[in-house]
């Protein structure tokens, strides 16, 4: 009997497992494959994420990336200077989520990969969780199997009908050209945008879409972008990777003691697309939550248990949902009528600042949104 069964070892998942075990509950996580394995991912994230962390995770780093690139159809460049207190980090997710996983294991986690997890089940006052033949039992369940999970919406968590944007990673290794800039496209791709991440030894590119249905042909983005970088118009490894963006409040608990985090969890920015971020943030809240769920249902107190339950709930609502909410508003105005939105909303004097806090954390999407709202729809009309 373990008190917690993660399912996954991404940046979510191995944090709710180390923030729990060092908290000293018995956490076993199940990762479907082996370690360290490719995750298709930017690899984008505020530094201010330091703090939830008590050891340096800094070794994860590749790249620390000190200024923003705006492009319209690669002209028209609009540069945002990032606070120097709070920078962007570039990592391969790799690297990032088997280090936390082993600091996780440090703290008294054990980790089990390639072990592919077929059934979470509730029996009686536990969750039975089968894996590769094997049965695992547990009195809370962390859901953290990514964006294509099979789990969280089974088990009345997150959106019940998630909400996908298009996308397409690829990655290239090459001469860096800029290394301490990371670049966003929004003139190629119809209803949403590029990014080009440099990272040690190449670079983290991605095409998505945000709006609708829209079906993006990548390899001709692909083939204006790439030369603008000095790569070939052919370069790179390229993997369709849907984003699962938020859409919408919804719970991110159940009462019997499972949880969703990261992008099972419909966390992804909708705007921007940043998912590294509340990937962490969930594994954080979601640790302090089932820290209190597990002491109350010791206790005897199942009123407080599910009380712990519902604050996780509630504080992702607060701390990351109610920006996503104003971002997806954004996110529908803006990618409907994209060169209006890069005239009115990129190129302001104020912008790139603005764009540089979010990125970085110190600001929300509402702090900005009903401005950048009214400005958008009023030029439309």
């Amino acid at each position: 009997m373990h008190d917690v069964i993660v399912v996954g070892a991404g940046a979510a998942g191995a944090s709710a497992a180390y923030h729990l075990a060092a908290r000293g509950h018995r956490v076993l996580i199940l990762e479907a494959q082996s370690m360290p394995r490719r995750k298709p991912c930017g690899g984008g994230m505020a530094a201010s994420v330091q703090r939830w962390f008590p050891f340096d995770l800094t070794p994860a780093v590749d790249q620390v990336i000190e200024q923003v690139r705006f492009t319209w159809c690669l002209e028209d460049p609009v540069t945002a200077v990032l606070p120097g207190d709070s920078p962007f980090w570039i990592v391969q997710r790799a690297r990032l989520d088997q280090f936390i996983a082993q600091q996780a294991v440090a703290a008294g986690a054990e980790l089990l990969d390639g072990a592919p997890v077929q059934t979470i089940q509730r029996d009686g006052n536990q969750w039975i969780v089968e894996a590769e033949g094997h049965r695992y039992a547990s009195r809370a369940v962390v859901v953290a199997d990514g964006s294509q999970s099979r789990f969280a919406s089974a088990l009345g968590l997150a959106a019940p009908r998630p909400r996908f944007a298009s996308a397409v990673a690829v990655e290239v290794n090459a001469a860096v050209q800029e290394p301490n800039t990371a670049r966003f496209e929004f003139g190629l791709v119809r209803h949403g945008f590029c990014w080009a991440f440099p990272r040690q030894g190449g670079y983290s590119i991605g095409v998505g879409s945000f709006i609708g249905n829209t079906v993006v042909d990548a390899d001709a983005v692909l083939a204006q972008l790439l030369p603008s970088l000095g790569l070939p118009p052919d370069a790179g490894e390229r993997l369709q990777s849907p984003l699962r963006v938020w859409d919408g409040h919804h719970p991110l608990h159940n009462p019997a003691g499972a949880v969703a985090v990261g992008d099972a969890a419909s966390l992804c920015d909708p705007f921007l697309a940043e998912g590294l971020r509340p990937a962490l943030l969930s594994g954080v809240r979601s640790a302090e939550a089932l820290d209190r769920y597990l002491v109350q249902s010791q206790a005897g107190d199942p009123t407080q248990a599910e009380q712990a339950l519902q604050g996780y709930s509630q504080r992702m609502r607060h701390d990351w949902g109610e920006s996503m909410a104003w971002g997806r508003r954004i996110a529908q105005v803006f990618y409907r009528v994209p060169k209006v939105g890069y005239q009115l909303g990129i190129k302001r004097p104020t912008a790139p600042q603005r764009i540089a806090q979010i990125l970085s954390g110190e600001m929300g999407y509402g702090d900005i949104a009903q401005r950048v709202i009214k400005r958008l729809l009023f030029q439309r009309g």
